[in-house]
């Protein structure tokens, strides 16, 4: 029997892919995203569970030692190609599942286009995967609550690690916050993880299983800052330049931008079935559904999670920041306006969404001084994710690690407001 022929067939017939989304990528990642979706092909959390490697998004050299890392930690067979627009990830994605066909039936034309950047091992070793599709939080084949923390950062998918003898870092020692000598840890969260804003990474000093110190690095900016978009914010930076831009295209924008954060909080907690409904109303919403035929499901996904008892236990008394401590960070928004815990965020979220769902075709000319962007007041001298992610250390500090995650997710700073074109000339002057 051909065991390496049967292993490449398999793996080329349905890849798993690792997306590897960079910050001003948003839009090739949603593209990407889609299109695993209607092809059925299974996203992977972490390197072990790949075939696959899709970069999405710009060129950023501070990230390839990272995506390097992650390329090694992938068994063969794999393959690795890049979509730096929303448009080539379908080409991507095609050279991607021709190079890990077995070599002997590859058609000549299985090389990647120059922009896939693609290539292929063929070190052709079989894999176990594991998957679920469990419907209550908490219950992905592992306790929900304490996975949190470290979810990809033990397992390469964290792609900043300092590679330690048992793939850990290495313990030092260090004042706990009694005054206590304890082991510390250094552990980097990103900036590769699924569910986790595109290129942000934290690094985090532990003792036992609290954190003791917080440093967030800055995010990487691509070379050619044309290149860098931020999807979220694109109404409000076009209105600001003076294009006219109609509400409804807004509040859709940001109605899709918070179920594209729900999706994100509510795979970390452990629901991946409302984390996939999130995403498809999110991309319903993108594509210009009418309010007609997205309203009763939404009505559905905002009572369901809204409701949930046991999502609100797994998230309650966690990063809580009181909204006048939210103000004096900076912060505005849904995090201003729930000034309260995980639990508090996400539903306000959710009341966002209710509360702009009437306004989905309103013609009205958008005014960036009234309506605000998904994470707040849109400001290109102060996006509001810089606010957010200044906010990290202080929620962090002293939580453990098992909150780090669910912490990360109700805030989710978008890295694109600090890198794309607009932002980065006001910041020039």
């Amino acid at each position: 029997m051909d065991l390496t022929g049967l292993t490449l067939r398999v793996a080329a017939a349905r890849p798993h892919v690792l997306l590897a989304a960079v910050p001003g990528g948003t839009a090739v990642r949603l593209a990407a995203e889609r299109l695993l979706r209607a092809r059925d092909w299974p996203q992977a959390s972490t390197p072990a569970q790949a075939d696959l490697l899709l970069v999405a998004g710009p060129d950023l050299p501070e990230l390839r030692t990272p995506l390097e890392r992650l390329w090694r930690d992938m068994p063969a067979p794999r393959a690795r190609v890049h979509a730096r627009t929303a448009d080539e990830v379908e080409d991507a994605l095609n050279a991607g599942r021709a190079l890990l066909g077995p070599p002997a039936v590859r058609p000549a034309s299985a090389a990647p286009p120059a922009d896939a950047g693609g290539h292929r091992e063929g070190d052709h070793g079989a894999r176990e995967r594991h998957e679920g599709d469990d419907q209550t939080p908490g219950h992905d084949g592992h306790d929900g609550h304490g996975d949190h923390g470290g979810h990809g950062g033990h397992d390469g998918h964290g792609g900043g690690q300092t590679e330690m003898p048992g793939g850990l870092p290495m313990a030092g020692q260090g004042a706990d916050r009694d005054g206590l000598t304890l082991d510390q840890l250094h552990l980097p969260l990103g900036p590769f993880l699924a569910d986790w804003p595109a290129g942000l990474t934290v690094r985090l000093v532990l003792q036992g299983d609290v954190v003791q110190r917080v440093d967030v690095d800055e995010p990487a900016r691509p070379f050619d800052d044309a290149a860098a978009e931020a999807f979220w914010v694109h109404p409000w930076l076009r209105a600001a330049s003076g294009e006219p831009v109609p509400v409804g295209e807004a509040v859709r924008r940001r109605a899709a931008a918070h179920l594209d954060s729900l999706g994100r909080l509510l795979a970390v907690a452990g629901w991946p079935a409302e984390a996939v409904r999130a995403r498809r109303l999110r991309d319903d919403l993108l594509y210009g559904a009418p309010r007609a035929a997205v309203a009763p499901r939404l009505e559905r996904f905002t009572r369901r999670v809204g409701g949930s008892r046991t999502l609100a236990w797994l998230t309650r008394g966690i990063g809580v920041v009181t909204a006048q401590k939210a103000r004096e960070a900076g912060v505005g928004g849904p995090a201003a306006r729930a000034g309260g815990d995980v639990t508090s965020r996400y539903r306000q979220w959710l009341a966002d969404i209710r509360r702009d769902l009437p306004r989905l075709e309103d013609p009205a000319p958008l005014d960036v001084a009234v309506e605000d962007s998904p994470r707040g007041p849109w400001s290109a001298e102060h996006p509001p994710s810089a606010a957010l992610i200044a906010l990290l250390p202080r929620l962090l500090e002293g939580a453990e690690l098992a909150a780090a995650r669910l912490v990360v997710a109700s805030l989710d700073p978008d890295p694109d407001e600090l890198v794309s074109r607009g932002v980065v000339e006001v910041a020039r002057g």
